[in-house]
């Protein structure tokens, strides 16, 4: 049996696998992309996503060899998993960023302190991720475009053009998918960015503002205080 609540790399074949585990396993993409079939779910997992296979499930899979995965293999999968309908989902940068240094870390040593510590850390950050239970592949892309950089104004009319929708379809099928509209999910994102630079770095609030998107100071600090119940400057003080 395999040891459970452990990270490793892996690489696979193109040639079609099929088994099940009597264990839930994570697969995260490092380097290329599985085409995987599991429950409802049939298609390509890349850099960037997620799949959830839970014990039991018999699962399809091959891969280019050159591919690399991290792939969790848990006792438990945490409730944010077990409650979502979604096998596949797109994981936050802060978790991108992280996977990509285990894969640094595990090659470089043997250490159980320091493995042991790393899976914590990644279980708390897979808490921590939004899986949408219907999310339209279409408004992934959008979702991905947005994410890669909040400074960035874009209108509507782009966002729909990027997801092969008109406007009006675009704004129905994005709060379909994320119980949303686009742009309180962009002040979401944008205003929890903010919060983090301003905690976390010693950037002056003009900076902040601009790598969240606001050119306008005073528009900024309005927003922040609506989100937070306090200006800027009083949080980061």
């Amino acid at each position: 049996m395999a040891l459970l609540n452990r990270l490793s790399i892996r690489s696979y074949t193109q040639r079609m696998r099929s088994h099940f585990h009597e264990y839930h396993q994570l697969v995260l993409p490092l380097r290329g992309s599985i085409n995987i079939k599991v429950g409802d779910y049939s298609g390509r997992v890349n850099l960037g996503d997620c799949v959830v296979i839970q014990a039991g499930q018999q699962h399809d899979f091959h891969a280019d060899e050159a591919a690399r995965f991290l792939v969790a293999d848990l006792d438990q999968l945490p409730a944010n998993l077990t409650e979502s309908s979604s096998v596949k989902f797109s994981i936050s940068s802060p978790l991108l960023a992280y996977i990509q240094f285990i894969d640094k870390q595990l090659e470089s040593q043997v250490n159980q302190e320091v493995e042991t510590m790393t899976f914590d850390l990644f279980y708390q950050l897979i808490t921590q991720q939004t899986c949408f239970t219907k999310i339209d592949p279409r408004i992934e892309q959008v979702i991905e475009m947005i994410q890669r950089d909040l400074s960035q104004t874009l209108s509507i009319q782009e966002l729909a053009r990027h997801a092969y929708l008109s406007p009006t379809q675009f704004k129905k099928v994005f709060k379909q998918s994320m119980t949303m509209t686009t742009q309180q999910y962009i002040t979401q994102l944008r205003m929890e960015k903010a919060k983090a630079l301003l905690a976390h770095t010693d950037l002056p609030i003009r900076i902040v503002a601009e790598q969240v998107g606001y050119t306008d100071l005073s528009a900024f600090s309005r927003r922040f205080s609506d989100f937070f119940g306090l200006s800027p400057s009083a949080f980061s003080r």
